[in-house]
């Protein structure tokens, strides 16, 4: 089978596909032909040299994908810790879910990383509840675009940045009330406006050290503050007086790195409560655009330029 090997020569991403042998499923795997599989900024920090694999996982990039089940040709997703980018995968069993009825495999892809990211992180770690206002940082990404969309089907009010003024009308597309420019203004100073002083009970924050002070100053009595990444600093000063005033819970996630148990519950569990919401409509994937594998370079330049408005595909041939 071809898998996808990307390097970085003089600033420039090259990518080129490598023949290799098809994975061999193990005990609770299954091997999935790949149809399209998602560009996440992981991906670039593995190019980097900055984040391996977990033990025992494949060294190819690839944290998410699409496709059909070998032998039943069932339609599906898969949330992997590494292989996405390959012709096939053999794909933890608990990680896998039915792609939506209706949705084309292709777009399908860009659901289990950001989706279940903003799940985990949203419901399961900060307990997001009905009537409760939600701040989402780098809100056009795909997570981003994601964790509005599953903060409005939770029943909360949301309020999402960007530093992009053209990407302000993706933000209020997926359902933000209250999308802010966060190049051109103080996102606290916009949320005050607009909700009032400490009006937010969660914040998912991808930015890190630079959106913290911001973060404490809106937050609720009672609230939490999610960091799911540093892509802007992991160091800062914090100001422990107000941590405690407020009574503020600060969490540190990420996905990539649990056991496949734990991400198996957390699969099961999405299946229940939020996979049926695309069959409905309620939720969307957002996708920014899809390339050909023979054009997978561009995909990955697309991604560090931050031009994207929602999930960047890497779609596979399927004949």
């Amino acid at each position: 089978m071809r898998v996808l090997q990307v390097t970085e020569r003089d600033g420039r991403y090259v990518a080129s596909l490598a023949e290799t042998e098809r994975p061999v499923p193990g005990d609770g795997e299954v091997l999935v032909r790949v149809a399209a599989s998602g560009v996440n900024r992981a991906d670039l920090l593995q190019i980097a040299g900055r984040y391996p694999p977990p033990p025992g996982e494949p060294e190819i990039i690839g944290l998410e994908l699409s496709g059909t089940t070998d032998g039943t040709g069932a339609a599906v997703c898969a949330l992997v810790a590494g292989g996405g980018h390959a012709e096939y995968v053999a794909a933890p069993a608990g990680q896998l879910f039915p792609a939506p009825p209706g949705l084309d495999l292709v777009p399908a892809a860009g659901i289990p990383e950001a989706f279940l990211t903003a799940f985990v992180n949203l419901v399961m770690e900060a307990h997001l509840a009905r009537g409760e206002r939600l701040l989402v940082h780098a809100g056009a990404s795909g997570v981003g675009l994601a964790a509005i969309q599953l903060g409005k089907l939770v029943g909360a009010r949301v309020a999402a940045t960007t530093r992009t003024s053209a990407k302000l009308g993706a933000l209020e597309g997926a359902g933000a009330d209250l999308a802010i420019d966060a190049r051109q203004h103080d996102f606290a100073e916009q949320i005050e406006g607009r909700w009032g002083r400490d009006a937010v009970d969660v914040v998912l924050d991808p930015i890190g050290a630079p959106s913290l002070e911001g973060d404490l100053r809106v937050l609720a009595t009672g609230g939490r503050v999610v960091f799911i990444a540093t892509m802007a600093g992991a160091r800062t000063e914090v100001d422990l007086a107000l941590v405690m005033r407020k009574r503020a819970r600060l969490l540190g996630s990420t996905l990539r790195g649990r056991s496949r148990a734990e991400k198996g519950e957390i699969v099961a569990r999405f299946r229940r409560e939020i996979l049926p919401a695309f069959a409905s409509g309620a939720l969307q994937v957002p996708v920014d655009s899809v390339f050909p594998v023979d054009r997978a370079a561009e995909a990955f330049h697309r991604m560090r330029e931050n031009r994207n408005v929602g999930k960047i595909l890497i779609a596979w041939p399927r004949d």
